[in-house]
């Protein structure tokens, strides 16, 4: 019972992470029609930019394309937040967390 705790704890703590990397990321002039309780993140070869509700970051699937974010990219990304899968993929994905 504690490892599960601790296990979720460790979960809120990485997306918490996750979330004021995002935020730190600066509000550049295209990000201004972002709705509050969403970010953005850029997908696919051609980096396609979407804009996603905050409560994806609840879903283990979402979870998952973050971490390969974060190892792949470090967050250090300079366009923002960059999800390296393809954008089929990231469609199909999003379309079952609705």
């Amino acid at each position: 019972m504690a490892m599960v705790r601790e296990s979720k704890i460790s979960q809120v703590a990485g997306l918490k992470k996750i979330l004021k990397r995002c935020r730190s990321l600066g509000r550049r002039q295209d990000d201004m029609d972002v709705p509050k309780g969403h970010f953005v993140v850029y997908v696919g070869e051609n980096r396609s930019r979407f804009i996603v509700p905050i409560s994806y970051l609840n879903h283990p699937e979402f979870q998952s394309l973050l971490h390969c974010a974060e190892e792949e990219f470090d967050f250090g990304y300079d366009i923002g937040l960059t999800i390296p899968c393809e954008e089929i993929t990231f469609l199909s994905l999003t379309s079952t967390l609705r």
